[in-house]
């Protein structure tokens, strides 16, 4: 690996993502958590060579505890997220469920 290559990036809302791509380091970080191997990591993932998947670990070792903050924080926001949609679900989706529960009932 080339010492001046960049292998992490920030994008404008400020995600984390393996240089030059649209792949999150959390993906890459994740399946490594997970006990994938790099190539594993590069097949679910073919947009990334594999020396940008061995990057993006070396990034997360050498990062460890600045990466770790950073997912959690991911992670938070997610779950807030999720939890706001589910209080305020779309007209939409209620309807649908209505519909699914009035079939069910109907023994349809």
């Amino acid at each position: 690996m080339d010492q001046g290559k960049t292998y992490v990036s920030v994008d404008d809302e400020g995600v984390r993502r393996v240089a030059g791509t649209r792949i999150s380091l959390d993906s890459v970080v994740i399946g490594f958590q997970q006990g994938h191997s790099p190539e594993e990591i590069q097949r679910n993932f073919p947009a990334l060579s594999l020396e940008q998947v061995y990057g993006t670990i070396a990034f997360y070792l050498a990062h460890r505890d600045e990466v770790e903050g950073y997912l959690r924080q991911q992670r938070e926001g997610w779950d807030s997220a999720r939890a706001e949609s589910e209080r305020t679900l779309n007209p939409a989706v209620e309807r649908l469920r209505k519909l699914r529960q009035d079939k069910a009932g109907t023994g349809r």
